[in-house]
């Protein structure tokens, strides 16, 4: 069904943000949309929001299944402004997911387990949100893939990554429970990342509240939101695995003549599967089992 803005598909559909979980999913250029769709819808989501331009085409067995909200996402900030909108507009305690088009949930046991099933479980360990870590893929063929995508041989880093202490404000004493995470292609290539968009976790999967808001660093107005684990142990975490780094690295003239590859001695091929993701500490299983 298409709606021709956020506030119809909200006034006729608001039913459907009453307990979720509902994926967002804000598509940016034409590259693998129909693909993150079906991963998402495959995944259980009850409900899957595609916010993308008219140009854009969609098959018709996937465009039967998403609620499709005419939207231009090049204006980041227009992208927080709708989720802060939809966040407004939901049942509070309905979960909510956000990302782009050529990304792609990954959380533990995904292939046998859905999304409904692990968020009841978070719920249960009343936690109202779930840290995910943006671990970014890449082709490894630059040459026979250009705008440096490719399902079939993906590649992603097995190491690089590390966290920091997150400090706000002129605060002397860190955030409890809260690092700024940092590896993979943001990192490598950090010559041509700006500073703010360096980080790669990201809070994706969260419950709404009337006073919830997403700031411009992915993160939220409301402290606890932003923490990874509860006080007495650690919790539930997930992976987008995410093309979106490498399309920009390939897209923007100044980095795309100096790369010539992306691949390094810490490059591995990307198996499409949660235990890989598990294996190389890129999530975390808590204590899921």
């Amino acid at each position: 069904m298409t709606y021709p803005t956020l506030d119809d598909f909200l006034s006729r559909q608001r039913v459907l943000l009453d307990k979720g979980p509902v994926a967002l999913i804000f598509v940016e250029d034409d590259v693998e949309v129909a693909t993150t769709l079906r991963h998402h819808l495959q995944t259980g989501f009850e409900t899957v929001v595609a916010f993308m331009p008219d140009a854009f085409e969609l098959p018709e067995a996937v465009a039967t299944k998403v609620h499709r909200v005419t939207f231009d996402c090049q204006i980041a900030s227009d992208v927080f402004a709708a989720i802060n909108q939809v966040i407004r507009g939901a049942t509070p305690g309905c979960w909510l997911y956000y990302c782009y088009n050529a990304e792609f949930l990954f959380f533990p046991f995904c292939e046998t387990r859905s999304i409904t099933e692990m968020l009841r479980f978070h719920s249960e360990e009343k936690r109202d949100a779930m840290l995910t870590y943006v671990v970014d893929l890449y082709a490894g063929d630059l040459t026979a893939h250009p705008n440096a995508v490719t399902l079939d041989k993906a590649f992603l880093d097995k190491s690089g990554y590390y966290a920091q202490a997150r400090y706000l404000g002129n605060n002397s004493s860190p955030q409890e429970r809260q690092l700024d995470f940092f590896g993979g292609m943001r990192w490598r290539f950090e010559e041509h990342i700006p500073w703010a968009s360096r980080k790669i976790d990201r809070i994706s999967l969260f419950r709404a509240r009337p006073d919830l808001e997403l700031q411009p660093n992915h993160t939220f107005n409301i402290e606890e939101y932003n923490t990874f684990a509860c006080p007495w142990h650690h919790n539930l975490t997930a992976t987008i695995c995410s093309f979106r780094t490498a399309k920009a690295l390939k897209r923007n003239p100044g980095s795309s003549f100096d790369i010539k590859t992306f691949r390094w001695h810490n490059s591995v091929p990307f198996e499409w599967h949660s235990q890989q993701l598990l294996d190389l500490g890129l999530m975390e299983p808590g204590q899921w089992f």
